[in-house]
């Protein structure tokens, strides 16, 4: 099979088709062998959930442009719809 980009024909849909059709049943029947049981969580916290508020870092502007590969004085320059 050729993997570089080229137009698909009808059969290669198919076949493809066929082979993900195929993947995805083998899967699932291997998912349905598994246990279902559920078990105990690992980790045992007294309280589940955090407090609000507490301490925040302060970010630095400085230190933010200086990561930053293109800016200027006020901007970070961002690419957009490069992919």
């Amino acid at each position: 099979m050729d993997f570089l980009w080229h137009e698909v024909s009808e059969k290669e849909k198919k076949d493809i088709q066929k082979q993900a059709k195929s993947i995805m049943d083998s899967f699932s029947k291997k998912l349905k062998k598994i246990d279902k049981k559920l078990k105990e969580p690992l980790i045992e916290r007294p309280e589940g959930e955090r407090e609000e508020g507490g301490e925040c870092n302060k970010i630095d502007k400085a230190i933010m442009f200086e990561n930053a590969p293109e800016k200027n004085s006020d901007f970070i320059i961002a690419e957009r719809k490069k992919w």
